[in-house]
């Protein structure tokens, strides 16, 4: 494992490499968390294995506010999230090692998948959305984000999420992403894995999300969360399955 920092916009992203044992030359996936995530959950640490143990390197990123990259969270937008992508996916290109690219993300993390492979489509052999939050702008829209609701025409501030502040201006921000348009974008294999019991975000946006892309697989685990805390390993195995096929 090699642990550095990717620059970005200004700041510091901080990233670890995995590279499977005897590894010269190969595939990469870039994978992002999700939404107050970070690089080391139990579920991000079992896709970048399941990964390594096919054969993929993985380049894990902690986006703007997360983690242990610079910018705090209440100023973190899906804007500054993109932007951190774009450039890490600029630097991958740049790895000698490299044969294919591909990209993976949970949650808020997935969303910022659909975006990018959107606007980077020939960049990446697939992208994989781990249970997909791309349901955000369209609730920033209606007025109510993650549970919290708020008037859509008259954004407050400050949004407060247990023990974490939000600024007003990632409600502004969401509220001018339409997915839609980057999922037409792409047109590669997209490989989404999404618990039928996902209490954050409804099973529904994993199901709708592959009916609308071209060449997408869903996966789904029966009765699991939004973390997989309770099917880790059916997770995990779906992704080793994808990559052996």
């Amino acid at each position: 494992m090699e642990e550095f920092y990717i620059e970005s916009d200004g700041i510091r992203l901080h990233s670890k490499l995995d590279k499977p044992e005897g590894f010269e030359k190969g595939p990469l996936c870039i994978l992002f968390h999700g939404f107050t995530g970070h690089m080391e959950e139990d579920h991000i640490i079992a896709m970048q294995k399941a990964m390594n143990d096919m054969g993929v390197a993985v380049l894990r990123v902690e986006s703007y506010g997360h983690g242990g990259s610079d910018g705090a969270f209440e100023d973190h937008t899906l804007y500054k999230w993109v932007t951190n992508a774009l450039d890490v996916v600029a630097y991958a290109k740049k790895l000698d090692f490299v044969t294919d690219l591909y990209l993976c993300g949970h949650s808020q993390g997935g969303l910022l998948v659909m975006l990018v492979g959107g606007m980077c489509a020939d960049d990446f052999k697939a992208i994989l959305p781990i249970s997909p939050a791309w349901m955000i702008p369209e609730g920033a829209r209606e007025g109510n984000l993650l549970g919290i609701p708020f008037d859509p025409a008259h954004i407050p501030d400050l949004l407060c999420f247990d023990d974490k502040q939000l600024k007003g201006n990632y409600i502004r921000v969401a509220q001018t992403i339409h997915v839609e348009d980057e999922i037409a974008r792409f047109k590669g294999p997209v490989f989404i894995v999404h618990g039928t019991a996902d209490e954050a975000v409804p099973y529904f946006y994993g199901q709708k999300a592959a009916e609308l892309y071209e060449n997408a697989t869903l996966v789904s685990i029966e009765g699991d969360d939004h973390c997989f805390t309770h099917h880790l390993d059916q997770m995990a195995d779906a992704i080793r399955d994808f990559f052996r096929n």
